[in-house]
C-alpha cells in the first residue's frame, strides 16, 4: 500500500501554496477542487491541477486530486481532463460518498476517460455524511480501485447535528456527568468521534485499505495537531490529512513507532521464535504472557518503523 501518513490539503486555484506543497515533506498531497474553492473559481483551479501535476516536482509522493461531489455538474469534466491530461496523478479524493452508485459511477467515469494508461488511477474516498457512514462497509468493498477511506470530519460533524464549528475537536460539553455516593458531580471528556473513526477503520480494515484521518483545523497548534494524530495513529489509522505545512512534521511523528516501541517489538518475536523451539506457543516477556496473536501486533509495528524513510 502506498504510505500516505501525511496527506496535505491544498487549494488547487492557488499556485505559490501548490508548490509549497510540492516542496514539503508531505507523503502526500491532494490538489483540491472541492470545498476550498470558490464556484466561480473551478474552472481555473482545474487548469491549475492540471498544470501543477505535469510540471512540478513531486519525487516521491503521492499525488491525488479531490474532485467535486459525485452527482455534481463538474465532476466528469474533472474526471476527463485530469485522466487524459495528467500521466502523474496517482488517485482520486471523491468526497461524499454515501452509496455504492457514487462508486459506480466514478468507476465508468475513470474506465472511459481513462483507457491510455498503463494503470488505472486509484480511487480515496471520503466519508463524511451520516448515510455515508451508515453505507461504509459496503462502499468500502464495492470497487477494486479504492485505496482508501478518509474520515471528513467537518461535514460529519454538520451532516450529524452536532455542536461546535473546530474541524476535528470534540465540543467541551461532551461529557458523562456522574454523581458520587457522597453526592458529588464530576464530569468526564468524551470523544465525539470515536464512533465513527473506528467503524470507518474497520471498513478500511476490512477490504484491505488504508485508512486516513480527518484534518485538526487548528493547524499552528502544535500540540493538539500532534496529540490527535497520535490518537488516530493508536486506533491503527495509516495517516492523518493536514492543512497545512507546519502540522506535518508532528502528524508524521505520531505514525512512525519509537525506537523503543521497535526494539520491544523484535523482543516480543524472538522471545516466541525462541518458544516455539522448544514446542511451545506462547512465552512469558516481562511479566506478561505473549502468543501469536502479540506476533501480529508486533508485525505491524515493525512495518511501521520499516516506512520511515519511504
Amino acid at each position: 500500500m502506498r504510505v500516505t501518513r501525511t496527506f496535505l490539503a491544498v487549494p488547487a486555484n492557488h499556485r505559490r501554496m501548490v508548490e509549497s506543497a510540492a516542496r514539503s515533506a508531505a507523503d502526500a498531497v491532494f490538489l483540491d477542487l472541492e470545498d476550498a474553492v470558490p464556484q466561480d473559481q473551478k474552472e481555473a483551479a482545474l487548469i491549475g491541477a492540471i498544470e501543477a501535476i505535469n510540471e512540478l516536482d513531486w519525487g516521491k509522493k503521492a499525488v491525488s486530486v479531490r474532485v467535486n461531489v459525485p452527482g455534481s455538474g463538474t465532476i466528469e469534466t474533472e474526471i476527463a481532463r485530469l485522466s487524459m491530461s495528467a500521466p502523474r496523478l496517482d488517485t482520486l479524493l471523491i468526497p461524499k460518498v454515501e452509496r455504492t452508485a457514487d462508486i459506480d459511477s466514478v468507476v465508468r467515469m475513470v474506465g472511459r476517460y481513462g483507457q491510455h494508461r498503463s494503470t488505472p488511477v486509484g480511487l480515496e474516498v471520503m466519508i463524511e455524511t451520516a448515510l455515508g457512514l451508515a453505507n461504509c462497509e459496503q462502499i468500502a468493498g464495492h470497487s477494486p480501485l479504492i485505496e482508501s477511506l478518509h474520515f471528513g470530519v467537518g461535514d460529519f460533524s454538520a451532516s450529524i447535528g452536532a455542536k461546535g464549528i473546530d474541524i476535528g475537536l470534540s465540543h467541551p460539553a461532551y461529557q458523562l456527568t456522574s454523581r458520587s455516593q457522597q453526592g458529588d458531580c464530576s464530569s468526564t471528556a468524551l470523544d465525539m468521534w470515536a464512533y465513527p473513526m473506528m467503524r470507518i477503520l474497520v471498513a478500511a480494515r476490512a477490504h484491505g485499505l488504508r485508512a486516513i484521518d480527518g484534518p485538526c483545523g487548528a493547524f499552528r497548534d502544535v500540540t493538539l495537531s500532534s496529540a490527535l494524530a497520535i490518537k488516530a495513529a493508536t486506533m491503527g489509522y495509516d495517516g492523518k490529512q493536514v492543512i497545512h505545512p507546519c502540522q506535518i512534521n508532528a502528524t508524521h511523528r505520531a505514525f512512525v513507532p519509537s525506537d523503543d516501541e521497535v526494539c520491544n517489538a523484535r523482543r516480543v518475536i524472538a522471545a516466541l521464535t525462541e518458544a516455539e523451539k522448544e514446542g511451545r506457543g506462547a512465552v512469558q516477556v516481562d511479566g506478561k504472557l505473549v502468543d501469536y496473536a502479540n506476533i501480529r501486533m508486533a508485525e505491524r509495528v515493525i512495518a511501521m518503523g520499516r516506512t520511515t524513510d519511504v
